[in-house]
């Protein structure tokens, strides 16, 4: 995040993606917020009765006041917690999920100011905890991840610079990040019609589309491979 140096304080909520043990009692914390990511410290946070401690839970929504020096490392003078995603860690691979969530973002979000990767973390986290398919969270996720990075796949002409058909099938062209067509491709109207769906509409509200099970995979699988997860 790119800060005003005539701030002193901010005023956010915020996602902690990592925590960092600093000296004897400290925290550095990376927190996404919809300002971007910001890096700050915890100091004391490690006490037994510090009055950070129960606000800078992973898996939460938290709201922070952070002081804003000279710095790159801001310094977190409170932190209220205003949702804890408990579900989370009531399953495994949800949490293991949640966990690459926030490494990816903690990654891709390094030096942009812009509020999509807030409201990515926001709605997946959410959609985890509302027991959303893990399926459905993560595909979701990686190609909205890939839209904010500027990697978002043409839904629309093929390589050839065609409009993609309803009655035509394509396969995916990892190099020109396009669709081709092929007559045996794995993408046909359905498949393009949902992809189109995930970037444009919120996750709850996909996750309401029925009979899209066989889809999912398809395109999951689609993902991880354009997010180089395959």
């Amino acid at each position: 995040m790119q800060k005003n140096m005539q701030t002193k304080y901010l005023n956010t909520l915020g996602y902690i993606l990592k925590r960092t043990n600093y000296g004897e009692a400290d925290r550095i914390l990376n927190i996404i917020t919809p300002y971007g990511k910001i890096s700050a410290i915890a100091k004391g946070v490690r006490k037994e009765k510090s009055k950070l401690a129960g606000g800078v839970e992973l898996f939460s929504l938290i709201n922070f006041n952070i002081s804003l020096g000279r710095s790159e490392l801001g310094i977190v003078t409170s932190a209220k917690m205003i949702e804890f995603y408990g579900n989370i860690l009531k399953d495994f691979a949800r949490m293991e999920l949640a966990a690459m969530i926030l490494k990816k973002i903690s990654v891709t979000a390094e030096s942009s100011d812009s509020s999509e990767y807030f409201n990515i973390v926001e709605q997946s986290l959410s959609g985890l905890n509302k027991g959303l398919k893990n399926e459905l969270v993560e595909t979701w996720f990686l190609l909205n991840l890939l839209k904010a990075s500027g990697e978002e796949i043409n839904l629309y002409r093929d390589t050839a610079g065609n409009k993609l058909a309803e009655d035509k099938r394509y396969a995916y062209d990892i190099t020109e990040k396009s669709m081709v067509e092929n007559s045996e491709g794995e993408f046909g109207a359905e498949e393009i019609k949902l992809l189109r769906l995930m970037l444009v509409t919120k996750l709850e509200m996909v996750a309401r589309v029925k009979n899209i099970d066989q889809i999912l995979l398809k395109i999951l699988r689609l993902a991880q491979i354009m997010s180089g997860e395959v």
